[in-house]
């Protein structure tokens, strides 16, 4: 017995602004993530506070996250990352000490995770507070567009039906199972949440790099004072940007497995096909 393929039909998912705000923003988040991995290299501590501390042969001392170098027992130089003063986790060739220009260099983040590669603060901060206002302005656009045309409501906030199906979503996701018929034509449930907690990040991003602004600190003082000190803005603006990172590497994922061209072309044309089961398609006049 043949067996029938199931119906597909084409529907328009992604408006023209969306698109390209989509786009512009995957863009700035690239340059922004590898500059700001440049500037963090120039002092790769974290603090919680107002200011970083130091001991007396000049250490930081009380950091929340720490990327370095030691030298081991054998004399040999180690990357090493410490969380909240905890014991040392080597990670050689990766974080605290990286290959660059043929040799073992001391880095927090390898050269091909930074912009530009080398050793370079100053033109780090510039290609940083580049993108940071292309994409601050093209959030304002996105966020206008998401709450005039109730993008936000409708796409964003999940149903009561949704967070009653919530255990079987979660389910059907683990065995790579997804939406077809009319429930791919809407987000689910957990596309809605990790979407939400994606935004709050880049609030929570936005926010606290203007709180490690001195101009604007000067202009407005309570500003770092929202994240307990400018230290512990810096250390939320590393967090928010770390979600973004586990957010950006999960939404890839998805989209291979799920369908590569379809997903893609999706946010490229705004077209996106289905696949319409027996029981979706409409009764026979």
């Amino acid at each position: 017995m043949e067996r029938v393929k199931p119906a597909r039909r084409k529907i328009y998912r992604h408006a023209v602004i969306v698109r390209i705000t989509h786009w512009i923003n995957a863009a700035c988040f690239v340059f922004l993530l590898l500059s700001g991995l440049q500037i963090f290299n120039a002092h790769p501590h974290l603090y919680w506070g107002d200011a970083s501390t130091f001991d007396q042969n000049n250490q930081p001392t009380g950091t929340f996250l720490s990327i370095g170098t030691i030298i081991n027992a054998d004399g040999e130089r180690r990357g090493v990352v410490q969380i909240m003063g905890g014991r040392y986790l080597d990670t050689t060739g990766f974080l605290g000490a990286s290959q660059y220009n043929g040799q073992l260099a001391q880095r927090a983040f390898p050269a091909w995770l930074t912009l530009p590669s080398r050793q370079d603060l100053a033109a780090g901060r510039l290609w940083h507070f580049f993108f940071a206002w292309i994409f601050v302005i093209n959030g304002i656009v996105y966020v206008a567009y998401g709450l005039a045309g109730r993008h936000f409501w409708r796409d964003l906030v999940p149903t009561r039906d949704q967070w009653r199906a919530f255990g079987r979503t979660v389910w059907e996701h683990l065995r790579f199972r997804f939406p077809h018929g009319e429930e791919a034509t809407r987000y689910n449930i957990l596309q809605k949440l990790a979407y939400i907690v994606a935004v709050v990040a880049l609030i929570v991003m936005v926010l606290t790099g203007l709180s490690m602004s001195p101009g604007l600190n000067a202009a407005f003082p309570w500003l770092p004072e929202l994240f307990g000190g400018r230290q512990s803005a810096r250390t939320f603006h590393f967090i928010s940007a770390s979600i973004l990172v586990l957010f950006a590497v999960i939404h890839i994922v998805m989209v291979l497995v799920s369908g590569v061209w379809n997903n893609v072309r999706s946010m490229i044309t705004g077209r996106y096909v289905i696949k319409e089961e027996k029981h979706d398609l409409p009764p026979p006049p």
